[in-house]
């Protein structure tokens, strides 16, 4: 091809791309794969030329094109609230519900056991003494009783922030390890998962059986919803990355845990927002004690349907 033809056969092409990357930013969005496109042909233009040794000008000319165009298709973008909100909007529940078989037989593996051992240490509460060691028990006990300072006096709020730091770290811990431990063919999480649950099942019932429900149920209720939430998702993540590690379905190990990720990691993005979220509520609301009973109740019968009516229904307009 000469060097004539060719400037005729692409000039058009290169005045197209040329009003493409001086144009506004909305009209580059809409016409995006368009841009794609006519990008990958001044690269081609461009190595074209210079194999043939053409004019240096049109070198030059197609050389400022692809730079402009490179710069555009790498360009580091702010920050913006839009990403963020988009995920916790679509992305999020779009996830979990794409996953709902494995995340319900997880929830209900975490709630079964707890309830298990809450109904057990109910019915014979001399077993707490020999599941747990005794001065763990005092110790939630103490927290829980009426008569305790924590209850007769209110926290500042000084307290309040100091404590919605400690719950932050409190909470993601344990959800890291969790999610962390599914290395193990994801065993590690499910053994971590089932500890949790039944640790938690046995302290509930030695504080009914000693008469604390009353400042147990009012303080946890609203919290967990977010909490014990994430902490399940964050199990199930691990055990899917785990699990895809081991058994590829004839993939690559690579690409087995690189698809398992594309499903587990929004799910455990999204448990770190429900974190932050929780201890926000332990702190500045669940320590609320002279808040009335039935009032906290309420509040945290409220939280728990709304976090089901978010992974049931938000997202569903969203293709």
């Amino acid at each position: 091809m000469t060097e004539k033809n060719f400037i005729q056969r692409r000039e058009a092409a290169w005045k197209e791309f040329s009003k493409l990357i001086i144009g506004s930013k909305s009209d580059l969005k809409k016409r995006a794969v368009q841009f794609i496109s006519r990008f990958r042909e001044m690269t081609q233009d461009l190595n074209t030329a210079k194999a043939c040794g053409y004019d240096p000008a049109i070198i030059e000319r197609l050389n400022m094109l692809v730079n402009e165009g490179n710069q555009i298709l790498y360009a580091q973008h702010n920050w913006t609230l839009k990403e963020p909100l988009r995920f916790i909007r679509y992305t999020f529940p779009q996830k979990v519900r794409s996953q709902w078989r494995g995340i319900l037989a997880v929830t209900l593996l975490f709630y079964g056991i707890g309830i298990f051992f809450l109904l057990l240490c109910v019915r014979f509460p001399d077993i707490t003494s020999e599941l747990l060691p005794a001065h763990q028990l005092v110790q939630y006990e103490e927290m829980y009783n009426p008569e305790n300072e924590l209850f007769l006096k209110p926290r500042d709020t000084g307290s309040d922030a100091d404590m919605f730091g400690f719950y932050i770290y409190h909470n993601i811990s344990i959800a890291f390890r969790t999610f962390a431990c599914g290395i193990l063919a994801g065993f590690g999480s499910l053994l971590i998962l089932c500890f949790n649950a039944g640790f938690m099942g046995i302290i509930e019932g030695h504080l009914i059986n000693t008469g604390y429900a009353k400042t147990l149920y009012p303080f946890i209720i609203t919290h967990s919803a977010f909490e014990l939430t994430a902490i399940i998702f964050c199990a199930y993540g691990g055990m899917l990355l785990g699990y895809r590690f081991f058994v590829t379905n004839g993939l690559t190990r690579g690409a087995s845990v690189k698809k398992a990720g594309q499903n587990a990691f929004p799910v455990i993005a999204g448990s770190a927002v429900m974190l932050v979220i929780a201890a926000a509520i332990e702190a500045f609301w669940s320590s609320k004690h002279m808040l009335p009973f039935a009032l906290r109740m309420s509040a945290g019968a409220a939280v728990w349907i709304l976090l089901l009516l978010y992974f049931l229904l938000a997202g569903r307009k969203k293709q």
